[in-house]
């Protein structure tokens, strides 16, 4: 007979601390996790009108702190911020991080799949393999699965709170009361701060009773120590009708009771000693009372009961509870609201706004895990806070980017997680481990698994007529430069030498292409893995089935070729230059998670418009060959430059000091997420 859930909370507590000390004894060894930088990030979006950006180029220093957007799982993500990261400057954040806001999947089986708007084209991207996890909100043993995902996942974030910190988990009713366990065991049941009511929405009238709220769970990391700030809102109108009547020179005023919790001492008021009422003490000191006795300000009822006088312009407003039904935040995000970016899970930026203010102060460390629009982010920045984002999707990645610099935020850092070989990958049931997944590959590709004896990772494998070796990468890193230079020495040297070697990648550091151009070497190749592929392998038959098809495709990567680049010097010691896209080929939109019909559409927009794929271009003047600094960008959705929505411009020209010789580096990303670059020097 199955175990009830209940049954099986207690094995999810014993996995998930047995997973949080394997990691936690990892972080003090050698294989630290490590976070790569894509990009720094210096908001400065096209705003020309006339073919010239008429924008400052940023300036940053890039020793002091910067706020982190992170694409990866951030189970990963969290190990690498304990460890810390020294090449970008960032020492370990264990203990450093002062509020947590993380707005999980709600285990609902909801698909949420991502809606591109193209040119004359409408399209649902369903969510490629690494995204799954964040997108498919669907687990493979129900809400077994999902409490055994988020077990670990907290256990890490309380580690990287500060002692004063505190964490925000935004739930609803699917799984809202097994999560509060989860919660009441990693953080203890007494750390507690609140739980929040908000409605999100308004009943229909349909429905006798609605759902029509969320519930968030607000703990810390030490009740005594954690940092809270009271927040008021407006009374409202009958409040202050009924406790504001009175009017004299100095405004409206009410009369309110003097006393407050706590059981104190008798108080002289004129010639009177009175008692405070049981359980009570007078909110005042003698010499107060004594003070404003005097001035009229301080009255005794018939019975005993003592008021003060207090003006409406002198009071902070309404303490806010734990019921967030009240104007400032109530009802989630309008279609209609300037904020909206089409995003299925967005929350307002005004409920963000109370979270991070009721936990927070100008300077303190804000972090989402599951950042989705980066509503958290923005409001952070907003509010002068500073900031780390985590997302598995590449969609939200692009939409939190994109609203970041819309809303000229300070430069940030957009990085992904480094080699982790070793890893796990558990999203799919039939596949426990990389390897496992590696040897499917290696066999849809038609290559020969070597034997586990023969290789730790188990992803190698060979072609024999040809004498080529082949190397399927994690579904879990960037495939990148320092893949392909390990590929070349294992063609070498892995069992006396191969003729060729051939890399099978999932994801992409955006300057693969270059990476392969700068090896010229004509016998690697790199191709991509379909992102749709474990969607096609959910059961043994079903991987059989495509074995014998044979019609799983491995593509070639995307590219972007722009014009050649002009550069004109002026006499004030300024370069000007212009730059140009020409056109940009993507891989094969067969590979690409779409339904058919949906793929027809893509192929023949990509042969009227082919860069009207591109979804965001930046460009670096002076790429110094290690971080691309993105010092000009243009996106789909910045309309002040050429009012178009659904096209980014294709050129540009930018003012910069003077140089005899300059690298220009220039980056796009697609629709769907896919990086690539051009270098060039001028």
């Amino acid at each position: 007979m199955k175990k009830s859930l209940i049954e099986e909370l207690p094995k999810i507590v014993a996995e998930g601390r047995k997973e949080v000390e394997e990691i936690l004894e990892r972080l003090s060894g050698s294989n630290k996790l490590g976070l790569q930088t894509n990009e720094l990030v210096l908001p400065a979006k096209d705003v020309a009108q006339d073919g010239m950006f008429e924008g400052k180029i940023p300036e940053v220093n890039e020793k002091e702190w910067l706020n982190r957007l992170i694409y990866g799982d951030n189970l990963l993500a969290m190990q690498a911020l304990l460890s810390g990261d020294p090449s970008s400057g960032l020492q370990s954040m264990r203990g450093k991080i002062d509020l947590i806001y993380i707005d999980p999947p709600f285990d609902s089986k909801a698909d949420y799949r991502t809606k591109v708007t193209l040119p004359g084209v409408d399209l649902e991207q369903k969510p490629t393999v690494i995204e799954q996890f964040a997108y498919a909100d669907t687990w493979k043993d129900g809400t077994v699965s999902y409490l055994k995902m988020l077990y670990p996942r907290l256990a890490l974030m309380r580690e990287l709170l500060s002692d004063k910190g505190s964490i925000y988990v935004h739930i609803d009713w699917h799984v809202g009361h097994y999560v509060k366990i989860i919660l009441d065991e990693i953080f203890g049941k007494n750390n507690l701060m609140n739980e929040i009511i908000w409605m999100k929405t308004k009943p229909k009238s349909s429905t006798a009773t609605g759902k029509v709220h969320d519930t968030l769970y607000w703990y810390a990391k030490d009740l005594k120590s954690a940092d809270v700030n009271t927040i008021y809102t407006d009374h409202s109108e009958e409040y202050v009708e009924k406790t504001y009547k009175y009017e004299d020179e100095g405004g409206r005023y009410g009369w309110v009771t003097l006393d407050a919790p706590g059981q104190g001492e008798s108080r002289k008021f004129g010639d009177r000693v009175i008692d405070p009422p049981e359980g009570r003490h007078w909110a005042w000191k003698q010499e107060s009372i004594d003070e404003e006795f005097k001035k009229g300000n301080i009255k005794i009822g018939e019975k005993g009961a003592v008021y003060s006088k207090r003006y409406l312009d002198k009071t902070e407003g309404q303490v806010v509870g734990s019921l967030w039904i009240d104007e400032d935040v109530r009802i989630g995000l309008m279609k209609t609201s300037n904020e909206f970016v089409n995003y299925d899970t967005q929350k307002p930026e005004r409920l963000l706004k109370r979270v991070i203010e009721s936990a927070t102060k100008e300077g303190s460390i804000v972090a989402d895990f599951f950042m989705g629009s980066g509503t958290s982010g923005a409001v952070a920045e907003k509010l002068n806070r500073k900031w780390i984002m985590t997302d598995l999707g590449k969609p939200a990645c692009l939409v939190a980017r994109k609203r970041l610099i819309d809303q000229n935020a300070k430069p940030f850092l957009y990085q992904a997680i480094g080699d982790y070989q070793k890893e796990v990958f558990s999203s799919a049931k039939m596949y426990r481990r990389v390897g496992d997944l590696s040897h499917v590959v290696l066999q849809l590709y038609g290559a020969i698994p070597f034997a586990d004896v023969e290789q730790h990772q188990r992803n190698l494998g060979y072609i024999k007529e040809n004498k080529t070796l082949i190397l399927v990468d994690s579904p879990n890193k960037m495939t990148g430069l320092s893949t392909l230079k390990r590929a070349q020495e294992l063609r070498n040297s892995f069992m006396g030498g191969w003729q060729k070697v051939i890399v099978l990648g999932w994801n992409f550091t955006y300057d693969i292409t270059e990476a392969i151009q700068s090896l010229n070497d004509d016998k690697l190749e790199v191709l991509v893995i379909p992102p749709d592929l474990l969607d096609k392998l959910k059961t043994k038959a079903s991987y059989k089935k495509l074995v014998d098809s044979g019609k799983i495709r491995f593509s070639s990567l995307q590219y972007l070729r722009i014009k050649p680049i002009e550069k004109e010097a002026s006499q004030d010691g300024q370069d000007r230059i212009k730059i140009a896209l020409d056109t940009y080929v993507l891989l094969s939109p067969d590979n690409l998670p779409l339904d058919d019909k949906d793929k027809e559409k893509l192929s023949e927009l990509i042969a009227r418009d082919p860069l009207a794929l591109i979804e965001y271009w930046s460009v670096d003047p002076d790429y110094d060959g290690i971080t691309f600094r993105s010092r000009w960008q243009d996106y789909r959705g910045n309309t002040e430059n050429d009012k178009d929505s659904l096209h980014v411009v294709y050129k540009t020209e930018l003012v910069v000091p003077k140089k005899n010789k300059r690298v220009v580096c220039i980056k796009a990303v697609d629709v769907f997420g896919f990086e690539s670059a051009v270098i060039k020097e001028i």
